[in-house]
């Protein structure tokens, strides 16, 4: 299963499933990326951290570590 950090720019991919643990997962959860929701991977940073996306029409920065948490298709 690939994670939003192994998407391309400009691709679109669509949320799996989140792992992780309690305070983590919830944070993620709070941005709006939740089970099933389209995910637009706009730029990565040149060493890879953060990874810019548009999630439900607005803009978000992820560090890399997030981005492993969340399975996508």
């Amino acid at each position: 299963m690939s994670t939003l950090r192994d998407a391309k720019i400009g691709e679109t991919v669509t949320v799996v499933k989140l792992t992780g643990e309690g305070p983590v997962k919830r944070r993620i959860m709070d941005m709006g990326i939740t089970k099933g929701v389209s995910i637009f991977v706009r730029k990565v940073a040149p060493l890879g951290d953060p990874v810019e996306v548009t999630v439900r029409g607005y803009e978000l920065s992820l560090r890399k570590a997030d981005a492993e948490m969340i399975q996508v298709r």
